[in-house]
């Protein structure tokens, strides 16, 4: 395949050795005198189509075509794993490289390979990659730059939490993180799942119990904790994530939360939506597959319908739907289950309502991500009634809006204007509103999705948003065009 001969069942070897390390190919394993290394299926793809050639130039086509045969990717997912098998192999210490770049080709394993035809037995009773990370069954589209800086910040950083709205992919993302960092963390790399606990469970004792460990173990161990959901569990996550930090000087946490826990250690990575191409672009197949929101289209299109392509004919239809679903990967999932029976345009018809046309699961999935209603229910039950109302009334605007817009619009006895402020800033902390600095006013701008869930949670006699009081500004045509499609 693409110029590859020779490969792994052509070879006799069943180990190939190189420095101090044992790659054993049949288990699928390197060994390091008899310590394992811990890496990922992929990167060990990798490694081996480059230590099976070594000496040689391996282009950056014909890796991505072996490791990924089936997907669409960006070079940098390559890069990252190139990155995490030299940290692996600890290329370029005591001055031995293994890996090196070819600029503007590809890679070559330039040190010694010895190939045994008959290598060692190696017994079960090795240690076994420490984690407990589900099964990946889908490549992570869109997500190479950032998963890339992630993998390099988390070794220098405490605690890191992704944050965004419902279904950008903060699980995808970290679990892709916490994969790419098992070589890293020499005690492992654990999830605890908190969308599986409620406020009334001891938090602590939840994760202890699901980790199998008490305090004093996890504490002292070099590894990292991923806490995935603690939206609905900040107070408890908080106090909780504390105490495991100032415990744990080795213990590092990686968390998922709609908004930040608000600790001193804290870094935040906001996640946005994948990138989609401007409704007034006209562009080439080639030039829509540069953005993120159409490659996830297309891959996962793909898996519906063998032999999937994206013409020129279907663009129009591909791009508008990835505008109108926000580019939420979740979003993105659930539609191209219905290409089957609706076809292209048939989904995009459908699109004037996507929470209906979002209604059809996924069964393997846990039930917030089964569909999209689900996963927002989860965002707007965690708020408070006063939360719930401004981001009812704020759904009227289709496009972003100031903070003047937004009084002069949503204030009533229920939410005066003091208080819709810190509202305003609270959905915003919570990924409800994205916030657009411009370089005289901030605006806020509701994602196509969260706004049609918000409006059909407006009761028919509470608020007719398609009527504003007379002589407001909101009665302006100015604003007035936002708030009917």
């Amino acid at each position: 395949m693409f110029g590859m001969d020779n490969h792994n069942d052509s070879n006799p070897a069943s180990v190939l050795r190189f420095g101090p390390y044992a790659f054993h190919l049949r288990q699928r394993l390197i060994l390091e005198g008899d310590r394992q290394l811990r890496m990922g299926g992929r990167a060990l793809d990798i490694l081996q189509l480059l230590v099976e050639r070594a000496g040689r130039v391996v282009t950056k086509e014909q890796l991505i075509a072996w490791v990924w045969p089936t997907s669409v990717v960006e070079e940098i997912n390559l890069r990252v794993h190139i990155a995490a098998l030299r940290r692996a192999l600890r290329d370029g210490e005591n001055g031995q490289r293994y890996i090196v770049n070819v600029p503007q080709c590809g890679y070559s394993f330039i040190a010694p390979v010895h190939h045994d035809s008959i290598g060692q037995v190696v017994f079960e009773s090795l240690q076994a990659p420490q984690h407990n990370l589900p099964a990946r069954l889908t490549p992570v589209t869109g997500r190479d730059a950032l998963v890339g800086g992630l993998v390099r910040q988390m070794p220098l950083c405490r605690l890191m939490t992704v944050t965004g709205p419902a279904g950008v992919g903060k699980t995808t993302v970290a679990l892709r993180v916490a994969e790419l960092l098992l070589e890293h963390f020499r005690d492992g790399v654990w999830r605890v799942d908190l969308a599986l606990v409620d406020d009334t469970t001891p938090l602590l004792e939840h994760i202890l119990n699901t980790l199998d460990v008490d305090l004093a173990t996890l504490t002292s161990r070099h590894a990292l904790l991923v806490l995935d959901n603690c939206e609905h569990l900040r107070e408890q996550c908080r106090a909780v994530v504390r105490r495991l930090l100032d415990a744990g000087p080795r213990l590092s946490v990686l968390a998922t939360s709609r908004e930040a826990l608000q600790l001193g250690l804290e870094t935040l990575q906001p996640l946005r939506p994948l990138t989609v191409p401007k409704s007034s672009a006209l562009l080439s197949v080639q030039e829509a597959m540069s953005y993120s929101a159409v490659q996830l289209f297309v891959s996962r299109a793909r898996t519906r319908q063998q032999g999937f392509t994206l013409r020129e004919q279907d663009l129009a239809a591909v791009c508008d739907i990835c505008r109108k679903l926000d580019g939420l990967p979740l979003a993105i999932e659930l539609a191209v289950t219905q290409i089957d029976a609706l076809a292209l345009v048939g989904l995009q018809a459908q699109l004037g309502n996507c929470l209906q046309l979002l209604s059809h699961g996924r069964r393997t999935a846990v039930p917030r991500h089964q569909t999209l209603t689900a996963a927002l229910d989860w965002s707007y039950q965690c708020l408070g009634e006063q939360e719930q109302l401004a981001l009812q009334r704020l759904s009227m605007f289709k496009k972003a809006f100031t903070l003047e817009d937004a009084l002069s619009a949503s204030t009533c006895a229920q939410l005066p204007a003091s208080a819709l402020v810190a509202v305003i800033a609270q959905l915003a902390g919570k990924s409800l509103l994205a916030v657009e600095q411009g370089s005289a006013l901030v605006r806020y701008r509701m994602l196509n999705t969260t706004r049609s869930y918000a409006s059909a949670q407006i009761a028919p006699s509470d608020f007719d948003y398609r009527h504003v009081q007379s002589g407001s500004r909101a009665s302006s045509g100015l604003l007035a065009e936002q708030f009917v499609e």
